[in-house]
């Protein structure tokens, strides 16, 4: 008998075990759990620690993080007639947990498929000029269409990026002819921008050059010419100085040194090897300077030589005595 209760009570607690571990949920920061109780939703039940019972309740478990989908290459045809080929990613966040559970069975099939129709629809109001450079305005295009159908199944759609765009062998032949043909242009444009500031550089090299010449001759001229009129001052000054010093020594010469400077001119010009006759304006006044000039040297020899005499004398004299 006490085998049978102990056999029943281990039963009991392990029923009890297994009804507690499928009724406590822990429910992280990022999810949130739908319940279910006898078919009706009756609200999101996280995080933390949920009590759920596992007779009545079932359980859809959401995450609320920022996810991305990726949608396959899909053609579309644009607004010139141009095929290409297309493909994108889509970020979505859930922010109604109920409404992704209860609007929609499954998400991924239902995005891959109104992400294929509302590109098509998107890529056929644009030229393929358009497709290739205006991809910002794709990409919001996309979101916003694809934010206002996902929007009723509880997502939010964050962000569209496409990520490759092939368009056809013929049109990509094109662009590359056009791409070579553009960087020709811009290669021979920006030579002859080049070569246009190059010579523009030349020019004022030289227009400064010619200037820095003229003005150096004008430096040039203006310290010549203030070189002469020093030297013109300077040799005014020594003629002048010169003029008042003969002056003075004019005024100061007696009648014997202006004859000897008159008889050395006369020396002068007759040393001069071509024929000539001089006739001294005052020949009678020059014979009478030379004749007193004469006296006075001969008289003073005369007087020099009779001190001497005497003076010898005198010496005879006392040495006699």
């Amino acid at each position: 008998m006490s085998e049978i209760v102990l056999g029943a009570a281990i039963v009991i607690l392990a029923g009890l075990v297994t009804a507690l571990s499928k009724s406590l949920r822990v429910v992280r920061e990022y999810q949130r759990i739908v319940l279910f109780r006898l078919g009706r939703a009756s609200g999101v039940k996280g995080p933390g620690l949920t009590l759920v019972n596992p007779i009545t309740d079932r359980i859809s478990w959401v995450d609320l993080r920022e996810q991305f989908f990726e949608i396959p290459h899909q053609t579309a045809i644009t607004k010139d007639n141009a095929s290409i080929s297309i493909d994108f990613i889509m970020f979505y966040k859930v922010f109604d947990p109920v409404m992704s559970i209860v609007q929609v069975s499954n998400f991924s099939g239902a995005a891959l498929n109104i992400a294929a129709t509302t590109l098509r629809s998107v890529v056929g109001d644009m030229s393929l000029d358009d497709v290739l450079s205006k991809r910002e305005d794709m990409n919001a295009a996309l979101r916003v269409r694809l934010d206002e159908v996902t929007e009723r199944w509880g997502v939010k759609v964050t962000n569209v990026e496409v990520r490759e765009i092939n368009p056809p062998p013929g049109v990509l032949e094109a662009m590359t002819r056009q791409m070579s043909a553009e960087r020709t242009r811009r290669a021979v444009v920006t030579e002859s921008e080049g070569q246009k500031q190059a010579a523009i550089t030349v020019a004022e090299g030289q227009k400064q050059a010619v200037v820095l010449q003229a003005e150096a001759q004008k430096q040039s001229v203006i310290l010549a010419a203030e070189g002469e009129r020093t030297a013109a001052l300077s040799k005014a000054q020594g003629l002048a100085s010169a003029l008042d010093t003969i002056s003075a020594s004019a005024q100061s010469a007696d009648q014997a040194t202006m004859l000897l400077q008159y008889l050395d001119a006369l020396k002068q010009l007759a040393n001069s090897p071509s024929t000539k006759i001089i006739l001294p304006l005052e020949l009678t006044g020059l014979i009478s300077g030379v004749k007193e000039f004469a006296d006075k040297v001969y008289g003073a020899t005369a007087k020099s030589n009779q001190t001497i005499d005497t003076s010898s004398t005198a010496g005879k004299a006392t040495k006699d005595i």
